[in-house]
């Protein structure tokens, strides 16, 4: 659905989207380097589990927040690739109580 402009222009960075490598483009936001590597779903919703991903590009509505070097709650529009980062999205709904 979605492709880079001009494949092959820029510097490759080896992203870890939930433990598997990703390729992306330096200088390329994380978000734009999910959506280009296939990956359609960042979290899902807390109460029913839906699918959330990149709504606005832009940090206006929060759709797009995955965990980025073991910091949760990063929006991936406004984060700039670097080789080796780890990211891990929010599958599944979170569990409350003991």
């Amino acid at each position: 659905m979605f492709k880079r402009l001009h494949e092959g222009t820029r510097d490759v960075v080896t992203l870890r989207v939930d433990g598997r490598p990703l390729a992306a483009r330096h200088g390329e936001t994380v978000a734009a380097a999910l959506i280009a590597g296939g990956i359609s779903a960042f979290r899902r919703t807390p109460t029913r589990g839906e699918p959330r991903a990149p709504y606005c590009m832009m940090g206006v509505c929060f759709d797009c927040l995955v965990t980025i070097d073991g910091v949760a709650n990063r929006q991936a529009c406004l984060v700039v690739v670097r080789d080796g980062m780890e990211i891990a999205t929010g599958q599944g709904r979170r569990s409350v109580g003991p």
